[in-house]
């Protein structure tokens, strides 16, 4: 019996050396490949603003700052639905992008709360800043960043505005749900 083990082994052994050694050389085809063709590079996976954004409660704020914002992708662009303590807005958002890659979304259709415009060059009399009337500023702007909506809420005293008073944060964070 060990012999009949023995000689099966080695025949055994004998058939995968020669199997491995008489392959069938398969013919190259080669073929022209017409010069109209074009190669499709996919573009990498454009991350979606589509989504409802929400602010997060802060431990060291005290304020309560409860501010959603829906945006929905339609035929021609996006729109948004802003919620807030004491109103709701809806509107159209227009996206930019600077050289940078930075990019900024513009809640349309949005009065600020408050506008004193800009002081620091002010150097007329009284009576002519009195006389000047300004126009509040329509539209929100938010920096995007991954799934974030920065707002920045407030200025400061040279460029004094408001434009969510329903939030005391100077940034408003919206994160994406």
């Amino acid at each position: 019996m060990n012999l009949i083990n023995k000689l099966a082994t080695v025949i055994f052994v004998i058939l995968i050396i020669s199997a491995c050694n008489n392959k069938k050389n398969d013919p190259v085809i080669e073929t022209n490949i017409s010069t109209d063709t074009i190669a499709i590079q996919a573009k990498p996976k454009e991350e979606s603003i589509e989504g409802i954004y929400k602010t997060q409660h802060e431990a060291d704020n005290s304020d309560d700052c409860d501010i959603s914002v829906e945006i929905t992708k339609v035929k021609d662009g996006y729109i948004y639905f802003l919620k807030t303590k004491t109103r709701k807005v809806k509107g159209k958002i227009s996206i930019t992008t600077e050289k940078s890659g930075e990019k900024y979304v513009t809640l349309d259709g949005i009065k600020w709360d408050e506008y004193e415009g800009d002081i620091s060059d002010e150097n007329d009399s009284i009576s002519k800043i009195t006389s000047k009337k300004l126009e509040i500023p329509v539209g929100i702007d938010a920096t995007y960043v991954k799934d974030t909506l920065t707002i920045e809420n407030y200025g400061n005293s040279m460029n004094s505005y408001t434009k969510i008073s329903e939030c005391e944060r100077k940034y408003i964070q919206l994160i994406k749900k």
